[in-house]
């Protein structure tokens, strides 16, 4: 494989030299206008598939690795600034962890992890206890990463997961790195992806970034986060740097991940610039000089061999890697998505995300709980222990869940009053625990829906149904037909009849 990892670094100097001969003189640093987005430019339009079945190497080669070819090449020079904490004091524990030991405190940041693997679990439990040792005896808080893409305009729950690991990190005194990538976004992470993910203009990107940071914010404290956005250093990087990192990663190591070895599989095309990623978010890390890395399960890679790897090239001490769980939608299914519609927006109303949380399935919960809430692991496994052994019913575990998650976000008093409404709409109006369900679809309205789940005879009778209030919408009336309809709302016809919105 050593041949094809010389192949790919030849193709990437024969597009360096290209490059020289039209571009005399490198233009000034403008996002725009970079030398970079040219080349990624360049990257996106050849598929590593098309290269490597053309030479036909053989699909099973593709998924060995050996030790040398992990071996460490000789470190580049960069001459980048160094970027320290924006008030640069050293500050003491706080309460929190001055009321924790070392041990406690690594359960604690801990919890929700998800490697896949016991022994990374524990090499990265033994490597944070290091670092929490060293950081109480000097008094140099650690420097906690973690990156978002802005690919939508607005946060939903399963972003907070790794807002929420953060937030722990601050509240034991650390310093957080909140990296909008406004540069890695235009390359589109594939990491949970099993198709190309679509690159983003700049002016998109920015102005997703910006409702992001605001967005976090209302989990994370702000005397204690700095927020960076990558492209300041990512655009500044010469195809020499470029070339030389690329050379300490082979395309044997990125075709060992599952969605690439699916799409290869396939025949389904692979671009050169996917694997600038992994590469790319590792060089944020090095620059940002992170103790920790936060990211969700499907970002093990980007962190155990970009990251880490890029590090220690650079002569830096490896960051420690947490990847935590993925929380699922509301159907208790796949990966919250608003694209999906199974997600639960933090831009909405204390009752609403109450309600939602309701509407999961009970299989959910436990990892709703792990995820989604501040809750300490005495009181995690107090929750779980009850509903393993039945001595919390399901329906007052999901209260107690729902109530926990909206307190996050809003408060004790905004979320018990979101507790009582709910309360009083649902349970006082004899609405059943247990009822059928209808997947939303696009273009549903509500006379449809009353005819196909037979819940009106006739388009006729359901328009009869709207016109004399017996339809109701989480409890409320409703006559307009084309209303929007949303994930999660309960619809009642007369007494007995219930339908749950997915």
């Amino acid at each position: 494989m050593s041949m094809w990892k010389n192949f790919l670094l030849l193709m990437m100097i024969m597009f360096s030299m290209n490059l020289k001969t039209r571009i005399r003189k490198k233009p000034d640093i403008g996002f725009k206008t970079t030398v970079n987005n040219k080349r990624l430019a360049i990257a996106s339009r050849f598929a590593v598939t098309e290269v490597l079945r053309r030479f036909a190497v053989p699909k099973n080669a593709m998924h060995r690795i050996t030790t040398s070819q992990r071996e460490s090449i000789a470190v580049v020079k960069f001459s980048k600034p160094d970027r320290r904490s924006k008030t640069g004091q050293q500050y003491d524990q706080t309460e929190k962890s001055a009321m924790m030991t070392i041990d406690e405190q690594v359960e604690y940041l801990m919890q929700g992890a998800d490697f896949g693997d016991a022994t990374i679990a524990e090499t990265m439990a033994v490597e944070l206890r290091e670092r929490l040792v060293e950081s109480t005896k000097t008094g140099r808080p650690l420097r906690v990463y973690c990156g978002y893409d802005p690919t939508s305009t607005d946060l939903h729950l399963g972003h907070t997961v790794t807002m929420r690991k953060l937030r722990q990190f601050q509240e034991l005194g650390h310093q957080v790195l909140f990296v909008i990538g406004s540069f890695t976004a235009m390359i589109g992470d594939p990491s949970d992806k099993q198709n190309l993910r679509p690159q983003l203009s700049h002016e998109k990107v920015m102005e997703n970034g910006r409702t992001y940071a605001e967005q976090a914010f209302r989990i994370l404290d702000p005397e204690k986060t700095e927020i960076h956005y990558n492209h300041e250093w990512l655009q500044k990087l010469t195809m020499t740097d470029l070339v030389e990192l690329a050379s300490n990663f082979t395309v044997q190591q990125f075709l060992t991940r599952d969605n690439f070895h699916k799409r290869f599989d396939k025949s389904e095309p692979i671009y050169l610039h996917e694997f600038f990623y992994a590469i790319m978010q590792g060089y944020d890390a090095y620059h940002l000089k992170a103790d920790v890395q936060i990211g969700g399960s499907d970002q093990l890679f980007n962190i155990l061999t970009g990251a880490r790897k890029v590090m220690a090239f650079f002569g830096q001490k490896p960051n420690i890697g947490i990847v935590l769980g993925i929380l699922p939608g509301t159907d208790g299914e796949v990966r919250m998505s608003k694209s999906l519609g199974n997600h639960i927006p933090l831009n909405t109303s204390a009752e609403d995300m109450y309600g939602k949380v309701m509407s999961i399935p009970d299989k959910a919960m436990p990892i709703y709980a792990r995820l989604a809430t501040q809750w300490s692991p005495e009181q995690l496994h107090a929750f779980e222990n009850g509903l393993a052994s039945n001595s919390l019913h399901p329906r007052d575990a999901k209260m107690k869940l729902a109530l926990g998650i909206t307190t996050v976000f809003y408060g004790e008093e905004a979320a018990g009053a979101a507790q009582d409404q709910f309360v009083n709409t649902f349970q006082k109006g004899n609405i059943p625990d247990e009822m059928p369900e209808y997947q939303l679809k696009e273009g549903d309205n509500l006379i449809d829906i009353l005819v196909s789940q037979k819940m009106a005879s006739s388009r006729g009778d359901a328009r009869r149904l709207l016109d004399q209030q017996g339809v109701k919408l989480d409890g409320e009336a409703v006559n307009d037909a084309n209303i929007a309809l949303k994930s999660g709302q309960i619809l009642q016809v007369g007494k007995r009849r219930f339908l749950r919105l997915r």
